[in-house]
């Protein structure tokens, strides 16, 4: 799930009752000409900016292509990754290594869609998107229990990072909890042609299926996912805008009593939105749809007015303007339901009631129409709109109470200070149930997401930018929270394989055992997956590849010096200060 700026919602409102739009879809995620192939994501720029490459790249449209594809790089002893025709993982989990690397598209391998009634699954191949999926599921009369918020993905790429949504009940709300098959490509020595398929299945294969759930693209191909279903239902939301007073301690009943309820929390306005969130009968009368205001097309015009905007108030460290823009934001939010829709076309008032497959996730800004002005997603890298970090802490649930704790404290110093967050969705909470998963999160827990600017270059600091820092070191260090494997900046990733214990050693085992030459990793997985810090340089910190130990890993020049958090006072952040004293 990403997340953009409301801002230019409130001013598109304005423009829609003149103008009829006309949304230019995403670019693909690879482009190649005579010299290779580039790989990008959806924001156009790597965590650290630099270029990926590939020598080429192929668009298997059956499973036989996709084995054939695997054997040729396996004879070749090329390296692999596999992308999709969505690129929104946030590290540069998709980058092969070596300049004679392959790529393997799923893009095309998109037609087969195959429910079982009897025995309550679907089967899709892995490049399906999720709109698709769903879409196909609820017109045969069922639903997906569970679903990330944006639905931008596809199967295959969705369940390989562990992506979610908010749901402590039945098999919870990671998607990979409720997947009960997988057939992954794999490499094999000659006698078996280089490449073969092995299918596993819930019960029958949970060693090799635990780890093949959540994968990285670390262990092979995957061809086609099979998920549990259930018969179609209907969904009933209400958005309670209140004070977030004592929401350390009313945020476990709400994820017990409101089945996929979750909380985004305001700091800097001191406001807590509680969504309450129930299913309801599939007879119950609504038509409702979830077209969340962050993921609807923006005017491309007003993307670059709100980026230029927030440029202005970092140049000018303007903290009162960064409030007044979470301010106006917040009350758009409130007036329009955040995107909710009764009848499909507007908000009119609570409860808005839904089929499951038009509430569970939304993504309007991706698809492409007739008409007039131009619009997009508001992070599309083409028209310099959106530019931002996402950082998304995934917390033991006894942990979770003392953070809330802390963030209060830290925001009880000088509420401005965290308004750079709230301008953007606050701190989304979710709760997703404990998961099999050898890399999956092993007890209940709570899930935190929050956006923040990020600079155009590389060096430059950021406002208040401490403070996200001392946040997300509270997260990781403080409290032992996981990483979302498909977000975060690199610092979120230190030390990581000690947090999933013997589970990460069960994993390496069949990483071992279906990839022994390592073709499908790269030096950048690695990195994720081991966490791996690496050399410390100059202005290493800005952008989260380094924690600072010395005042170089800043900006000394800028005014940005490394310092002790004010809270956390293990946390090591870049602070702005007049006064050039190094840290003892």
């Amino acid at each position: 799930m990403r997340f953009s700026h409301s801002l230019s919602l409130s001013i598109f409102c304005l423009l829609v009752t003149i103008w009829t739009v006309r949304s230019v879809p995403p670019q693909p995620p690879v482009r190649c000409d005579q010299t290779g192939c580039t790989v990008s994501s959806a924001y156009g720029t790597w965590p650290d900016r630099k270029t990926c490459k590939a020598a080429n790249i192929t668009y298997p449209t059956t499973e036989e292509e996709l084995c054939k594809a695997v054997a040729y790089a396996s004879e070749h002893n090329l390296k692999v990754k596999t992308v999709t025709k969505f690129s929104h993982t946030i590290p540069k989990l998709a980058c092969p290594s070596g300049s004679d690397a392959m790529l393997i598209s799923t893009s095309k391998y998109n037609s087969v869609i195959e429910i079982e009634p009897d025995r309550l699954t679907v089967t899709a191949d892995s490049g399906v998107s999720l709109r698709e999926l769903i879409d196909k599921v609820e017109a045969a009369g069922f639903s997906i229990g569970t679903s990330p918020y944006w639905e931008g993905v596809s199967i295959g790429g969705l369940i390989s990072t562990g992506s979610h949504g908010s749901s402590w009940s039945g098999r919870g709300g990671s998607v990979h909890d409720h997947v009960v098959g997988i057939s992954l490509v794999v490499p094999a020595n000659s006698s078996e042609r280089y490449a073969k398929v092995i299918r596993l299945e819930e019960g029958r294969d949970d060693k090799l299926l635990n780890a093949v759930k959540v994968s990285l693209g670390v262990l092979g191909v995957i061809s086609k996912v099979k998920l549990s279903i259930e018969k179609a239902f209907k969904r009933s939301i209400t958005y309670n805008f209140t004070s977030d007073v004592a929401l350390e301690d009313i945020f476990m009943d709400h994820g017990k009593k409101f089945e996929f309820g979750d909380i985004t929390w305001y700091p800097s306005r001191k406001t807590a939105v509680y969504r309450y969130d129930v299913r309801s009968p599939v007879n119950v009368s609504g038509n409702g749809v979830n077209d969340f205001i962050g993921f609807q097309s923006n005017p491309i015009l007003i993307s670059k007015g709100v980026r230029a905007l927030e440029k202005s108030l970092e140049a000018s460290k303007s903290e009162s303007g960064k409030c007044t823009t979470a301010d106006t934001t917040l009350a758009y939010k409130k007036l329009t339901g955040n995107g909710l829709k009764n009848n499909g076309l507007l908000f009119t008032g609570y409860p808005v009631i839904g089929n499951q497959g038009k509430i569970q996730t939304s993504g309007s800004c991706l698809y492409s129409s007739s008409l007039r002005i131009d619009v997009s997603c508001s992070w599309d890298p083409r028209y310099n709109g959106l530019f931002f970090y996402e950082t998304t802490a995934i917390f033991p649930l006894p942990r979770f109470r003392d953070f809330i704790l802390d963030v209060k404290k830290l925001r009880d110093m000088k509420p401005e200070r965290l308004c750079g967050i709230d301008i953007y969705n606050g701190i989304l909470i979710r709760f997703i149930k404990g998961s099999k998963a050898y890399l999956g999160q092993g007890e209940d827990s709570v899930v935190i997401d929050f956006n923040y600017y990020r600079a155009d270059d590389a060096l430059t600091p950021r406002l208040n930018q401490d403070v996200m820092e001392e946040m997300e070191q509270m997260a990781f260090s403080k409290y032992g929270a996981k990483p979302h494997w498909g977000k975060n900046r690199k610092v979120g990733f230190f030390g990581v394989k000690q947090k999933y214990g013997p589970n990460f050693d069960k994993f390496l085992e069949v990483k071992n055992k279906l990839d022994p030459k390592m073709m499908f990793s790269s030096e950048w997985s690695d990195e994720i997956l081991f966490g791996r810090e690496g050399l410390k340089y100059d202005g290493c910190a800005l952008e989260g590849n380094c924690v600072c130990s010395e005042d170089r890993h800043c900006s000394p020049s800028k005014g940005y010096f490394c310092r002790q958090g004010l809270v956390y006072t293990q946390a090591r952040v870049c602070r702005f200060s007049s006064a050039k004293v190094s840290m003892a």
